[in-house]
């Protein structure tokens, strides 16, 4: 019976990677010194697994990037905008990909979340002509180095349908032309590490979603040239983020050795996966949750364990994470600060394999380990905590009536109350939110929580940075300003560190996207809002202007996806207590004088199941919260909200029936193909397509702006249109915030010249 992760996290302990990323990216470091890094960590990483009792390590789940844009260079599909050699991928052109070349002037490749995760990947680029090559010998290099330690290496790669459904087509490509080309690919690549693995793990969790026709047949015109290139090497076809549902048989009908499945996404699966499994499969549990960071229940654990013993031999039986454990923290021994209690409730992803091991010796001896013991008190103590319930905030709950999820007039009406009150030009320009982090303000955000600075010179640090970015805006023009948000480390740890039933990690991290990492607010209890969160710092931003000053808000969806949630309580009621907090906020600041309120929902996309059977009900719940915030105000305060890289044209109608007076939508890193949905769709309410991609470096020039901006206002009317960046501007620099909004200003007044 082995045990194994699907993967790990790839920062390090201490984000070791994310630093040596950014030095490298300023020059500061050399590529030898950035792979050194690099190749410790994997190292590092490995003798973690080796030691918590993990039998097969993963190769290939390590990225210096994104493990979809490794894969689209390993298989030498590059883009033609870049540079292309017959040799491996220069690892400049490798960061060019993710980030764009501002010296050439190349935008990057579009990203977007990995399913219904918070983690980005870069989308894959197909077109009629886009070339395959076998291009790294990345993953061999890993596989030789796990040997050489002493430990199987089990290489992991991302299969080849999975690949094809997350790419885009362009110049009239269809995906499936490019699948015999593809196979002969992988069938290389398995073929030169397979002489060193004795399992190598293949990632299709797309087969945990609807499947079209054309990739059911792709699946068994694949699979048996890819073991034909196995040889004696043995596959495992790795499925997670749901159950397997109606593809069950095709997984099992594959020439492929096991099947991995996820047991906490999908624990109802496993009776009919058992029952369906061939004799000669292994079956890979996904038993603790790689995405969440509470213990797992080892006892309902190995309930499950021990329901596939009595029809599957133990020797085809792996313990497994559900998923990778890239979307957990690394290691909770790191978190001195965290209150005991709370801390012996969690597991991050060293604790995770720790358990991982303890499932598999209990299965293997018969007798619970001491972990199982531990297990059972912190489950208990958990479950009695006096701060878990608040029956204030479940009877608040209960009381929540229809009439709290309407604004009272419909929005034309609100619209006509809105333009007198704010009178705005047509086009009118503003930003997503936040303005760059400086060192300055990192450094007394640091001081004031060491308490090496008082309240009260915190307050007017934060103040001078605020009064800076008000002035910056008006320099430069722009119609709707926002306070820039020096004072929020992060979107969503801001408002969780004001609101009951959180608690925070110190050194929590896991990777959004590149360098850039998160840390997820943890919930642990009943949510309430004890005080006002945002009301004194808009109110002074706004004493510092003539012109509207945007009310800055993270939506309870949002909140919800970008925090580790308590799992014993459905998400829904979760969402509903985070709503009800944000309600009194929006409430409080209009009472305040903010003329116009932004509600964050940049997860509303992200959170959704990846079944379509199961996302009706996803979709109503999370617009009602977005409703029930916004409710309570009056038709003349505007409402806007927010939205960023997830695939939102299938959505749209939920999206209108958000109610926002005002939405602002990435759409520049794909060429506005967000538009595409305003053909078939008259969206009711006022838009803003970003129209330059905050995410690179790469300054956009005023007539690139210009041009987008003509396709958006050949689909939405200009009176309903607003000219904004994709996202909010923290993660960059001021010299490139303050030329790309100079040319987006400019770009809007050549606009309106053309609509006068």
């Amino acid at each position: 019976m082995n045990a194994h992760v699907l993967g790990f996290p790839r920062m390090g302990a201490n984000r070791e990677l994310k630093w040596a990323l950014e030095q490298f990216w300023r020059g500061e470091i050399t590529e030898t010194e950035l792979v050194t890094t690099a190749a410790a960590l994997k190292k590092q990483q490995w003798e973690i697994q080796a030691k918590a009792g993990m039998d097969l390590l993963p190769v290939g789940d390590f990225s210096l990037y994104d493990h979809i844009l490794d894969t689209l260079v390993m298989l030498g599909a590059v883009p033609d905008r870049f540079e292309r050699t017959d040799a491996q991928v220069p690892l400049e052109t490798y960061f060019h990909l993710a980030r764009g070349d501002a010296e050439k002037g190349i935008p990057a490749m579009e990203m977007t979340k990995w399913f219904d995760s918070n983690y980005h990947f870069i989308v894959p680029e197909l077109t009629p002509d886009t070339p395959f090559k076998k291009n790294t010998s990345a993953l061999l290099d890993d596989a030789l180095a796990v040997k050489a330690l002493g430990y199987s290496p089990k290489p992991v790669i991302v299969g080849p349908v999975t690949f094809l459904m997350l790419a885009k087509e362009f110049g009239g490509c269809n995906r499936w032309d490019h699948l015999e080309r593809m196979t002969e690919i992988y069938g290389e690549i398995i073929a030169e590490i397979a002489p060193h693995s004795a399992w190598i793990q293949i990632d299709e969790p797309i087969l945990c979603t609807d499947l079209p026709e054309e990739a059911k047949q792709a699946f068994q015109y694949a699979y048996p040239k890819l073991k034909a290139a196995a040889n004696s090497a043995r596959l495992l076809l790795t499925t997670y983020f749901g159950d397997l549902g109606d593809n069950l048989e095709l997984a099992t009908s594959l020439p492929v050795d096991g099947l991995h499945v996820d047991l906490v996404r999908g624990q109802a699966q496993l009776s009919e996966v058992v029952g369906a499994l061939p004799s000669n499969f292994t079956l890979s549990l996904g038993l603790v949750d790689g995405r969440n960071v509470w213990k797992t229940d080892l006892a309902a654990a190995f309930t499950q364990l021990n329901i596939t013993r009595q029809q599957v031999k133990r020797n085809r039986i792996m313990v497994a994470s559900s998923c990778s454990l890239l979307h957990a923290p690394v290691d909770l021994a790191s978190e001195t600060q965290l209150a005991p209690e709370l801390k012996q409730w969690m597991a991050f992803a060293v604790q995770k394999c720790d358990e991982i091991a303890a499932l598999k010796q209990a299965a293997l001896t018969g007798k619970a380990p001491a972990l199982f013991h531990e297990n059972t008190d912190a489950l208990l103590a958990r479950a009695t905590h006096a701060d878990v319930v608040d029956q204030t905030t479940r009877s608040r709950v209960k009381s929540i009536t229809p009439k709290m999820y309407d604004r009272t007039s419909p929005f034309e009406e609100r619209a006509r109350q809105q333009r007198k009150r704010l009178n705005l030009p047509l086009f009118p320009t503003t930003t997503i939110g936040s303005f760059p982090q400086t060192a300055e303000i990192r450094q007394a955000r640091l001081q004031f929580k060491k308490g090496q600075i008082s309240e009260a010179e915190y307050i007017e640090k934060m103040q001078g940075h605020i009064a800076d970015v008000v002035d910056r805006q008006e320099a430069l023009g722009l119609d709707v300003l926002v306070h820039g948000e020096p004072e929020r480390n992060d979107m969503v740890e801001y408002f969780g560190q004001q609101l009951n039933g959180f608690c925070f990690t110190s050194n929590g991290w896991v990777q959004s996207y590149g360098s850039r990492c998160v840390k997820p607010p943890i919930i642990y209890g009943d949510v309430s809002r004890p005080e006002k969160m945002t009301v004194d710092w808009a109110l002074y931003a706004q004493s510092l202007t003539d012109k509207p000053m945007k009310g800055m808000l993270t939506g309870p969806v949002t909140i919800l996806c970008w925090s580790f949630v308590r799992n014993d309580i459905p998400r829904d009621a979760v969402c509903r207590q985070i709503a009800l907090a944000i309600r009194d906020e929006v409430v409080d600041l209009e009472e305040a004088g903010i003329s116009i309120i932004q509600i964050d929902e940049a997860a509303l996309r992200e959170g959704m199941p990846i079944r379509k059977d199961q996302q009706e009900a996803y979709l109503r719940w999370a617009v009602d919260c977005f409703r029930l915030t916004a409710g309570g105000v009056k038709d003349i305060t505007q409402i806007h909200s927010h939205m960023c890289y997830s695939e939102f044209n299938v959505i749209m109608q939920s999206i209108a029936e958000m109610d926002a007076d005002v939405i602002s939508i990435e759409a520049s890193r794909s060429g506005m193909e967000l538009l595409d949905a305003f053909n078939t769709y008259q969206y009711p309410a006022e838009i803003g397509p970003g129209v330059y991609d905050i995410h690179s470096p790469r300054v956009p020039g005023k007539d690139e702006i210009v041009s987008l901006l003509h396709k958006a206002v050949k689909v939405i009317p200009a009176q309903r249109l607003w000219v904004n960046p994709d996202c909010g501007l923290k993660t960059r620099a001021w010299p490139e915030t303050m030329a790309s909004l100079e040319n987006m200003v400019q770009a809007a007044a050549t606009l309106r010249k053309g609509h006068a």
